[in-house]
């Protein structure tokens, strides 16, 4: 079953790691995909290999941190295909550093992309689903959000706000035919993690039930099952995709 056919996507971040596998993903399931990245030679190969495969994906160089370029990028994409049915608003950067470490810039620059960025495109989208009455959103937390980590004062703050804020979206936006849901994924085997010193790794996998890493792919299967019809009477959710890390 094409679980997704018809939908125009919208995902952040979607030019490598977790966002690039759940792009292929939701195009596998007969979506209409549009990346938004800046990473904009990731993104051109991305799009050249989906096309190969004759699907619908695209990119564009956004800069979520920026309210005016993803309102300008929204109307590119209701201006293509009239509508946008899903938002996976994935985008996120880390800059590490213990509190008394921590600097002004590492704090601002984490907040803006994966706070502030979360804002912008939910804030661009939302009207073009509310006219429509009918929306798919899914934000991307974290399980440091659930239980902290050291040396991540910036992200882990974040990651829990996007919580919030996904709580308060659902119950804004529920009447309107939107869901709203979150997806706290563990360690995932992606650049951002890997680099992590090994032995630290290590440690995770042996505290982790199920005894590994999770996937891009973990990931990417929790959005698109939030995202599709099968979802419908889920909102204000925070899916754990961690292997049991939490328990």
């Amino acid at each position: 079953m094409k679980s997704l056919k018809g939908k125009i996507a919208i995902i952040t971040g979607g030019a490598k790691g977790i966002g690039h596998a759940t792009a292929t993903l939701f195009l596998q399931e007969e979506a209409s995909v549009v990346i938004w990245d800046i990473d904009a030679e990731a993104g051109a190969a991305a799009v050249k290999h989906w096309q190969a495969q004759s699907y619908d994906g695209r990119f564009d160089r956004v800069d979520t941190t920026k309210l005016f370029e993803v309102e300008q990028a929204t109307q590119r994409v209701i201006d293509h295909y009239g509508q946008i049915d899903i938002l996976i608003n994935n985008a996120g950067i880390t800059r590490d550093a213990s509190m008394k470490k921590m600097n002004e810039q590492q704090w601002q620059q984490v907040l803006d992309v994966n706070l502030t960025g979360v804002f912008n495109c939910t804030k661009a989208i939302t009207p073009h689903m509310v006219e429509r009455r009918y929306g798919r959103i899914v934000n991307a937390s974290s399980v440091v959000a659930l239980y902290g980590n050291f040396g991540q004062t910036n992200y882990a703050a974040t990651k829990a706000g996007v919580i919030g804020m996904t709580k308060v979206w659902a119950k804004e936006f529920g009447p309107k035919g939107i869901t709203v849901n979150a997806v706290a994924p563990g360690f995932i085997a992606t650049d951002m993690v890997e680099a992590i010193p090994p032995e630290y790794l290590k440690g995770l996998e042996e505290k982790t039930p199920l005894r590994r890493m999770g996937k891009a792919s973990d990931v990417a299967n929790a959005y698109l099952f939030l995202a599709s019809e099968e979802a419908a009477f889920i909102t204000g959710a925070c899916l754990s995709v961690d292997g049991g890390l939490t328990i």
